[in-house]
């Protein structure tokens, strides 16, 4: 039996990360899916070994595995499943499926320049290594061509899914809006451009929620931009919450709001709209990918623009009973879909 070792090591960090979310739902699905004619094996620190069941062999994630593992060569294939994960196979004949989600750190202002060339250098190592290549958005294929050597190798183009959160599980959060309110989720770093959304309070009475981590110099930039429209008061810096809370703030949220210019997919959006909401993107990056014709956008932060999209957008959406369209294009991704696809990599590496 040909066997298989998934790189899933992010599910030992940070929790609100996207990486974490990423490995997480893919290492779900990848077990669920059962494949008869490979062994899966997840790479995971020793202390998440029975996150996905006991039905999956696992092999335990070390620091010094950055170094070199002895015993990579039992593995027919391993997925290198995150952009900057340090560990690979070191012997030559295991197939390598490399995945790329986006080059965002291009786009931070917390990176300095050399190190965006040593991170660069580092994905461009990878590639190198890589037998075939995977994506998780054109934006993130396209980006990768602007940046880096991708020598023709096969590729696919493999969506996220859509993380399913239970409106029946909901938990009231510790911070409960008094009045109506816009939602959004992320770390506040520069790439997620929340800075332009205060200006979305003008001439209303919404509250902005924002919640993430936020102990980052990029949040004394939003907290400046709400004194300078005068809505301090109601731009809300909740920290981290659980998805339970979570689910609650896209139930009861009037729009979901998201400008971010360095998205490799973007799941926050997907789950917005799982809920009905209606959503409001930056028009650029892998974005509109994801919203589809059901989101509105902003293809500029000017914030006489921004407030025309949000108007238009909220009255269309009143008017029209979108709710429909947007749960018809959030329905468009799944994990289900998502795994079998991967597994459909493996395949074709072991030329199954």
């Amino acid at each position: 039996m040909h066997k298989v070792l998934v790189d899933l090591h992010r599910v030992g960090g940070n929790k609100y990360n996207g990486l974490y979310h990423f490995c997480y739902q893919l290492g779900s699905h990848l077990a669920a899916a059962s494949a008869v004619d490979m062994d899966l094996c997840f790479y995971v620190p020793k202390e998440q070994q029975h996150l996905f069941g006991n039905k999956i062999e696992y092999v335990t994630q070390r620091s010094r595995d950055k170094l070199y593992r002895f015993g990579t060569g039992r593995f027919d294939v391993w997925h290198v499943a995150t952009t900057l994960s340090w560990y690979r196979p070191f012997n030559r004949k295991t197939k390598n499926v490399f995945t790329i989600h986006d080059l965002n750190f291009l786009q931070e202002e917390e990176y300095s320049a050399s190190n965006k060339k040593k991170y660069l250098r580092f994905i461009q190592q990878r590639v190198d290594r890589a037998d075939h290549l995977t994506f998780i958005s054109r934006f993130a294929r396209k980006q990768a061509e602007e940046n880096l050597q991708l020598h023709n190798k096969p590729y696919s183009l493999i969506y996220n899914g859509c993380n399913i959160l239970s409106s029946s599980g909901t938990t009231e959060p510790s911070y409960k809006p008094a009045r109506p309110f816009l939602f959004t989720i992320g770390q506040l770093h520069s790439r997620k451009n929340f800075h332009v959304l205060p200006a979305l309070l003008a001439g209303n009475d919404y509250e902005l929620v924002i919640a993430g981590l936020n102990n980052f110099p990029y949040t004394e930039k939003v907290i400046t931009e709400a004194k300078k429209h005068g809505v301090e008061d109601r731009l809300k810096l909740i920290g981290p919450v659980t998805d339970e809370e979570k689910s609650w703030y896209y139930q009861h949220c009037q729009a979901f709001v998201f400008p971010s210019v360095g998205e490799g997919f973007g799941l926050p959006v997907l789950e917005a709209m799982y809920f009905g909401k209606p959503v409001f993107l930056s028009a650029y990056t892998s974005l509109p990918e994801v919203g589809g014709e059901a989101a509105y956008y902003f293809d500029n932060f000017d914030p006489a623009a921004m407030q025309e999209v949000f108007e238009n957008g909220m009255k269309d959406f009143n008017d029209h009973n979108r709710v429909a369209a947007i749960l018809q294009q959030a329905a468009k991704f799944s994990w289900d879909k998502a795994a079998g696809e991967y597994l459909s990599v493996y395949r074709n590496c072991l030329q199954l």
